[in-house]
């Protein structure tokens, strides 16, 4: 699982992510908080740290950004401060545990462990959520995420995605999305189908490095991260 550490404390950095990395996370580590919610944009996690006093945009103040598009993914606040003014701060802004400095890593993997296994089952278990990636569809809601964001699509770009998303990976020819996406209610000889592609990968891809939505030349289209 993949985890991005917000701490300047270079030494407490190193020390932590060397820590989770021997008990088999992918630990990365950022020092101010603007350059982390830059980092969050895209890129995909599985839980955030946060120390409070940290350059640029302090720990709390990206707790609640991050919130403000992301309630699912588990975060810790862990500072110094350890008074109850401070914890409720942090609740008030929606993180979900809070560990005091000095801490033992242990206790910190106890707590992490913990949160990552009740927000196991919400993620991939529900039929009705796809998930390819960072790309989050949710069919019941009629909701798309990338990166965290929520994207606005329209019904047909929705349909679209959904069938795509659902194919696994395999390709789907044109005449087989024209068949399940729009019932053959067009004329298969027209370019709707390249122009509600074209109209996802704008959605979807554009401001994302790893591309989601691939051509295969002759044969058609696919979703995969690969």
């Amino acid at each position: 699982m993949n985890i991005l550490l917000l701490e300047d404390d270079l030494i407490l950095s190193a020390e932590l992510c060397r820590f989770l990395e021997s008990n088999n996370f992918n630990c990365d580590k950022i020092y101010d908080g603007e350059t982390f919610l830059r980092q969050i944009k895209n890129n995909t996690y599985e839980l955030y740290l946060l120390d409070i006093n940290v350059p640029k945009i302090n720990g709390l103040d990206v707790c609640q950004t991050i919130r403000s598009f992301d309630k699912n993914t588990p975060i810790i606040i862990i500072s110094a401060y350890g008074d109850i003014s401070d914890k409720k701060d942090a609740f008030t802004r929606l993180a979900d545990d809070y560990l005091v400095k000095p801490f033992q890593f242990e206790e910190l993997l106890l707590r992490m462990n913990s949160l990552l296994r009740r927000k196991a089952p919400s993620d991939n278990s529900d039929q009705d959520i796809l998930r390819i990636d960072d790309l989050i569809i949710n069919k019941t809601e009629q909701k798309v995420y990338r990166g965290g964001n929520e994207i606005t699509l329209t019904l047909k770009e929705f349909q679209l995605l959904v069938y795509l998303a659902e194919a696994q990976g395999r390709t789907v020819s044109k005449q087989q999305i024209t068949e399940h996406v729009w019932e053959h209610n067009f004329n298969t000889n027209t370019n709707t189908v390249e122009v509600y592609i074209n109209f996802l990968r704008k959605k979807i891809d554009k401001d994302f490095k790893i591309k989601l939505i691939h051509t295969r030349s002759g044969f058609g289209y696919y979703l995969s991260p690969l």
